[in-house]
């Protein structure tokens, strides 16, 4: 069995920045391993954000302050991917593409035993890195079999260019999705179930008021979704608020991401309601065993620059507690 000092668990900028953090604090790029289930890294970047997309370094407003080694400003989608493309080069890090992590099980030596569908592997430290976007959150209401190919969850598996389309959803991506797609020559419908859009930055706040009050995008606060149905090739939505009901081309439902609670928990990781209990580094009720980027910052979300900053604040703990290693 192959013995690593950390073995982390997702390959993007959380994972990615755990593995740079490692070597830049003296652990041999030769002990470091990331398991990464898709065919390449950051898989999240890559299938739900569109090119045109900015890729932006704060969230919600937050100033966006580089702790680590891996530093970005707004940048677009490719840049992106380019600058993780040659952190992975420059530090040497060892990316294991379409291993599925099956289990995770502590030693009684204090290790772990990480089980994938392509062997075993053993290590000090683990890092679970994945990331919440690539599990949407589903609606309460069914999705009709009929419907499934006009109803999607992000903007990039289909091009959409010229319908009528109605955005569900009242976050950053939602925001994002609407401007993107009026900009694909989209007649744009948002929807959002409170009356006002708290969970937004300020950027794409104040964007898409703007431009509902433009009248380019119908903008339709306190009305939420009960159900869709097809009629003729459309999509029909019953809605509350003022209006009960309405036909569009094609429906976006950018819900936000869950939590995998039912791995983390099978894993034995504390919860607090919904929410996996986390300590100093990012640590959980599992010692040794350390939960970064959006896994670490739940529902408040975060972003890329959060995403490193938590990589950092991670090895120092492991650096003090466990490894040879000097942040």
């Amino acid at each position: 069995m192959k013995q690593f000092e950390l073995i982390i668990m997702g390959a993007g900028p959380a994972g990615i920045s755990l593995a740079a953090e490692a070597v830049q604090s003296g652990v041999s790029p030769e002990k470091i391993i990331i398991l990464e289930k898709s065919q390449e890294h950051s898989f999240s970047i890559r299938r739900f954000y569109p090119e045109q997309k900015l890729v932006t370094a704060n969230y919600k407003g937050k100033e966006a302050l580089c702790n680590g080694v891996m530093c970005i400003s707004d940048t677009s989608k490719s840049a992106t991917l380019s600058y993780l493309d040659k952190c992975i080069e420059d530090f040497k890090i060892n990316v294991h593409y379409s291993e599925t992590v099956w289990k995770i099980e502590k030693q009684v030596d204090e290790s772990f035993i990480v089980a994938t569908d392509k062997g075993d592997y053993q290590g000090k430290i683990c890092a679970i890195a994945m990331g919440m976007m690539g599990k949407p959150n589903k609606p309460s209401y069914p999705i009709p079999s009929d419907i499934k190919a006009q109803v999607t969850f992000e903007i990039t598996s289909k091009k959409i260019e010229n319908c009528e389309v109605m955005v569900v959803g009242g976050g950053d991506s939602a925001s994002e999705y609407a401007q993107y797609l009026l900009q694909e020559g989209n007649k744009v419908t948002f929807c959002y179930r409170k009356k006002d859009f708290s969970r937004m930055n300020q950027i794409n706040r104040d964007s898409l008021l703007a431009l509902g009050q433009q009248g380019r995008v119908d903008i339709q606060l306190e009305t939420d979704v009960l159900s869709l149905s097809k009629r003729g090739d459309r999509v029909v939505a019953e809605l509350t608020g003022k209006t009960s009901e309405r036909e569009f081309d094609h429906v976006v439902l950018a819900l936000g991401g869950t939590t995998p609670k039912n791995f983390l928990s099978l894993l034995g990781i504390e919860f607090n309601g919904n929410e996996p209990v986390i300590k100093e580094g990012f640590e959980t009720s599992i010692a040794g065993l350390f939960l970064i980027g959006d896994l670490g910052a739940g529902r408040r979300g975060g972003s890329i620059i959060s995403a490193f900053n938590s990589s950092r604040e991670a090895m120092q703990k492991i650096c003090t507690d466990y490894l040879t290693c000097n942040v």
